[in-house]
């Protein structure tokens, strides 16, 4: 069978929970870079990863990757790769690029080289002069890192946080991708209680509930890649029959979320609709001081307001400390509290077991992990 070689990007701090859920799909051979896990698979892979991977920003094939000091070097072993492999002789293929300590500096001229390459490779093979570039869409990307270039074409289109639940949007929402890692990241599995008492517009116990039921997070959306003529559709097919396969929708969950905010709670019971997850995740109004459980050996697991604002820090500082003292009655749960607050712990009053830098978007965070202790075997 034919292999490709795959990169899946991801956000700093997540590749080797990216890297971690690659393997699980079986692609043992992965190379962990800064923003990418890079590795060869079969086709089918391209379906899915895109379905499967949680925490993953987007699927790209690599066509080539080279030193490439000079203009003309860029543009010949460019021109040498197979681009008619996933091109069609109609196929639309913008181009764009990026360039890191790199003599090739100027991005906009790197682009129109490639752009060129490509087409002067695509002529020799398919015997014409003219692209009417009008059907299928290949997002071409020229990477240039110390002097060396590499050539992808994205098969996701939309970002995979893009799951399609979340249509509507609140202040400071959490990335889905962020919010699965996270989760994963954490202790919590099924068979354990899960609490986001400052919900939002839900991601966090959305993205739970998926994990916990198995369900692939691309299962109700659409990739570009399924569009392509050059690229067996059967991958696709078959990658949605075994997604639908493997889900546990049976399965009970424990995921209770609130919020003190009725606005935001609205949009959460919206996107737990469209998730297919309101009869699975017990939803309501209450502020963070007053959150109890009779259940034990939890996992607490939120995206607090980070007071970028000025105006906002105090009652943000508030906030936290009103979490150390509800948390704390926690005693058996562990916590996982992602913010911008670099002071975060002298409010909350105690020192994390563990930070973990992240970054939600482009604002850097830190992951502030409160172990609980292992449940008893008879309750894991």
């Amino acid at each position: 069978m034919d292999k490709v070689k795959l990169i899946a990007t991801a956000a700093f701090g997540l590749e080797a929970v990216v890297a971690r859920e690659v393997k699980e799909l079986g692609y043992d051979e992965v190379q962990v870079e800064n923003g990418k896990v890079a590795f060869e698979a079969d086709l089918s892979a391209i379906a899915r990863c895109n379905l499967w991977l949680r925490s993953a920003d987007r699927i790209l094939i690599e066509i080539g990757s080279f030193n490439a000091e000079s203009f003309d070097e860029l543009f010949e072993k460019t021109k040498a790769l197979s681009w008619s492999r996933w091109i069609p002789k109609d196929g639309i293929f913008p181009v764009t690029g990026k360039s890191i300590k790199s003599k090739l500096f100027s991005v906009p001229d790197c682009q129109a080289i490639v752009k060129k390459a490509v087409v002067e490779s695509l002529k020799k093979d398919y015997h014409v002069e003219w692209f009417k570039e009008e059907k299928g869409l290949f997002k071409i990307e020229v990477a240039l890192l110390k002097d060396q270039a590499t050539l992808t074409i994205d098969t996701s289109g939309e970002g995979l946080h893009k799951r399609g639940y979340r249509k509507l949007s609140s202040k400071a929402p959490i990335r889905e991708t962020l919010a699965a890692a996270i989760v994963q990241l954490s202790f919590w599995d099924h068979s354990r209680p899960l609490m986001d008492p400052l919900c939002g517009s839900g991601t966090i116990p959305i993205e739970a509930g998926l994990i916990g039921k198995n369900i692939a997070p691309g299962i109700y959306r659409s990739f570009i890649a399924e569009e392509w003529t050059t690229l067996d559709q059967s991958i696709w097919k078959e990658g949605k029959r075994e997604a639908f396969d493997l889900e546990k929708r049976d399965r009970k969950l424990r995921i209770f979320a609130s919020d003190v905010d009725e606005r935001v709670l609205s949009l959460a019971r919206y996107h737990l609709s469209e998730a297919f997850l309101d009869e699975d995740i017990h939803l309501q109004r209450m502020d963070v001081g007053d959150v109890r459980s009779r259940f034990e050996y939890g996992c607490i697991i939120t995206n607090p307001p980070y007071g970028e604002r000025l105006s906002d820090k105090q009652e943000v500082e508030k906030l936290y400390k009103k979490m150390g003292r509800t948390f704390d009655q926690f005693a058996t749960w562990s916590k996982y509290i992602i913010t911008s607050k670099e002071d975060f712990e002298k409010h909350y009053g105690k020192k994390a077991d563990k930070k973990r830098k992240l970054y939600n978007g482009r604002i850097k965070t830190d992951l502030y992990q409160y172990f609980g202790p292992r449940p008893p075997k008879n309750k894991e």
